[in-house]
């Protein structure tokens, strides 16, 4: 079997090893698209009960996230550090760039629409990446903020009345990886 180029190529080939119709999704990716759906109805409780002052929505919230947390077992059966974490809000950020992208293309934005799918689909590659060994996160570090100069910057930012200064995007799998987990720290208690 020839080398997989990179992490998309390679979950593509055992996705389509797995597939008993090359026209349906594997189980596992079945069970992902429901543990993505089980964390948007987590949200969406939340935001039903602020909304309307009823905590009834929110007494739903444990039922529904244990039997997200059970699912998420069966594709994420071992896991170290924060690998838990991480691939729950892989998937609901890849959940959410498909939904603001679907959104997108009814408002006619296609160009954005196509841009936030791929995103979705990078974000969701990420997750199979990490959760089939395939990234070697060893060289994640954590990278402590450096106040004094975000506020220099912000400063100056304000000073000159420029517009917003739009980050750099990361290249390649390891850098998204690593810009996610900075993201993601200090969110992971389940």
């Amino acid at each position: 079997m020839k080398k997989a180029k990179d992490v998309k190529e390679f979950v593509e080939r055992i996705d389509a090893t797995k597939k008993v119709n090359p026209k349906d999704l594997s189980s596992d990716q079945d069970l992902t698209i429901a543990i993505m759906n089980l964390i948007s109805i987590e949200e969406h409780l939340v935001f039903s009960g602020a909304k309307t002052g009823k905590t009834s929505y929110y007494d739903l919230i444990e039922e529904v996230r244990e039997l997200r947390k059970t699912l998420m077992q069966k594709v994420i059966p071992q896991y170290e550090g924060e690998v838990w974490c991480i691939s729950k809000h892989l998937l609901a950020s890849s959940m959410r760039l498909m939904e603001v992208g679907t959104k997108q293309q009814s408002l006619g934005h296609q160009e954005e629409a196509y841009k936030l799918f791929n995103q979705a689909y990078e974000l969701y590659c990420l997750f199979w990446g990490l959760n089939m060994n395939m990234l070697n996160v060893e060289d994640v570090k954590w990278v402590e903020d450096k106040m004094d100069d975000i506020k220099k910057i912000s400063s100056r930012l304000e000073q000159e009345s420029a517009p917003v200064v739009k980050e750099e995007k990361p290249v390649g799998a390891l850098a998204k990886m690593k810009a996610f987990v900075r993201k993601a720290v200090d969110c992971c208690i389940e």
